[in-house]
């Protein structure tokens, strides 16, 4: 009899391609709240070039958001019957009777809606996207369960992260160097950008830091499981491709953002910048993985084969520490 694959590369690539998704909407917002921070408020008739230059930015960011918003949605409608199966209902007795499954897609909408508006320079609609990308990660607090907010609040502080610094060099600085109006300040702006978005990025990688550790310590179980066990190898993997992230973060941040203010320094934090992104690229391979593969046994673990218990929301792959 041939045994089962112990992970199946489809299930891999699906989670991939969720937690890019994932980071384009999270990363939209971060970008408006925390790198425009209101600069392109002014309507074009009446606004400096350097204030069109942040609103064209803000939409194109709110349209890539749109579309990792919808790729989100399109997987969560694939996973919902399943999800229904094993609560013994159907999807709408699903979404009607559990809160965490209801509320999910219901801050979905919410975000959709708003990244959807906010592409069409309303800026109102960047606070229903906020309300429902950093929202649904902490539904969990009002379950009354904080320990369903632990891996939720990894993931979102991740897209903060990753996702803000793909959004400021796609849509921020993407548009400046599309941008001649601003040609003679471009690495002041730039500079700008960098600068707003620096401090966040600190705040953001210690929540993945944090998030990440308690996530990993709940499926690991027992410190030997790193060493002996497939999802061990996979774990740390990626802890050593996060320190080559960390290590090229730490390199933009120190080395690289002091020289910002020309067009030389903008163009070489842009390298390093999507240096960064491309191992960031490598991480997320790496957890589709390790979410792939099953979680270790621990002490007093059910063995594999016992029946598990009735799904509470939507089904979910273990974990991404």
């Amino acid at each position: 009899m041939t045994p089962e694959p112990l992970l199946e590369w489809r299930d891999v690539i699906l989670e991939f391609v969720s937690f890019v998704a994932s980071f384009l909407a999270t990363g939209a917002v971060g970008f408006r709240f925390f790198v425009e921070r209101g600069r392109g408020a002014a309507s074009h008739s009446n606004a400096s070039d350097e204030a069109r230059l942040y609103s064209d930015a803000l939409r194109k960011a709110a349209l890539l958001g749109l579309v990792g918003a919808l790729v989100s949605a399109i997987m969560l409608y694939q996973k919902l019957p399943e999800s229904a199966q094993r609560a013994h209902t159907d999807v709408v007795g699903l979404l009607r009777t559990n809160m965490m499954a209801g509320s999910q897609v219901a801050l979905l909408v919410i975000g959709i809606v708003g990244l959807a508006i906010a592409s069409r320079g309303i800026r109102a609609g960047w606070f229903l996207a906020l309300l429902g990308f950093i929202g649904s990660p902490l539904r969990g607090v009002f379950a009354g369960n904080l320990t369903r907010i632990v891996n939720p609040a990894h993931q979102m502080f991740a897209g903060l992260w990753i996702g803000t610094l793909l959004i400021l060099l796609a849509a921020g600085i993407g548009t400046l160097l599309r941008n001649d109006s601003v040609r003679s300040k471009r690495g002041a702006i730039a500079a700008d950008m960098v600068n707003s978005f620096s401090p966040f990025a600190l705040f953001a990688s210690a929540g993945v830091a944090i998030f990440g550790v308690i996530t990993a310590w709940r499926n690991i179980k027992v410190l030997s499981n790193l060493w002996t066990t497939p999802y061990g190898y996979a774990l740390i993997a990626k802890l050593c491709v996060v320190a080559v992230v960390v290590a090229l973060g730490a390199f933009n941040w120190r080395r690289q953002r002091p020289k910002l203010g020309s067009d030389e320094g903008m163009h070489s934090i842009t390298r390093s910048a999507r240096a960064e992104l491309i191992a960031a690229t490598v991480v997320l391979v790496v957890t589709g993985i390790l979410v792939s593969l099953p979680s270790p046994r621990g002490p007093g673990d059910k063995p594999p084969g016992a029946p598990a218990p009735a799904a509470n929301g939507p089904a979910q792959p273990n974990p991404a520490p």
